[in-house]
């Protein structure tokens, strides 16, 4: 087993571009940092569908994801400039924020980190619900940053 692995291991975070998941990557950067781990940053996409049911155009799916990972690594700096302290890999991936994320913890992670509420929900959410997913279902434990005053 590798040092990686026995001393800090995989913090996964859940990043969606709203600032309470770069309050959550800043968190889990530091818990990194303090543990020796690694931070995967994940960002989950899921193609548009129209109202009639039509899907997006063969093909689209590629300039999706990779619009995906230009968003999430234009938030990492964002968050914790271009140099962290910790290795931060960059995971994009299809489907639902919830299960993409739980797809992650599931690969060794020892930590998931999310922040009480993403980019939709109500303002004033004790918890949204893919934070309240995340936490019912997870492998690990799972750490939900919220701000002073929320």
């Amino acid at each position: 087993m590798t040092e990686e692995l026995t001393l800090g291991g995989k913090v996964v975070v859940g990043v969606d571009g709203s600032e309470q998941s770069r309050r959550a990557l800043r968190w889990a950067v530091r818990q990194a940092e303090l543990t020796h781990g690694v931070v995967e940053a994940v960002m989950a996409w899921e193609p548009p569908f129209s109202g009639w049911g039509s899907a997006v155009p063969a093909g689209e799916e590629a300039h999706l994801s990779r619009a995906a990972r230009k968003v999430l690594a234009e938030n990492v700096e964002k968050a914790v400039g271009p140099r962290p302290p910790v290795d931060v890999r960059l995971r994009v991936e299809e489907g639902t924020p919830a299960w993409v994320l739980l797809s992650a913890a599931r690969e060794r992670a020892s930590l998931l980190v999310v922040g009480h509420r993403g980019l939709g929900g109500f303002e004033g959410a004790l918890l949204g619900s893919v934070g309240q997913y995340c936490v019912q279902h997870s492998p690990c434990p799972v750490v939900v940053v919220r701000t002073a005053g929320d």
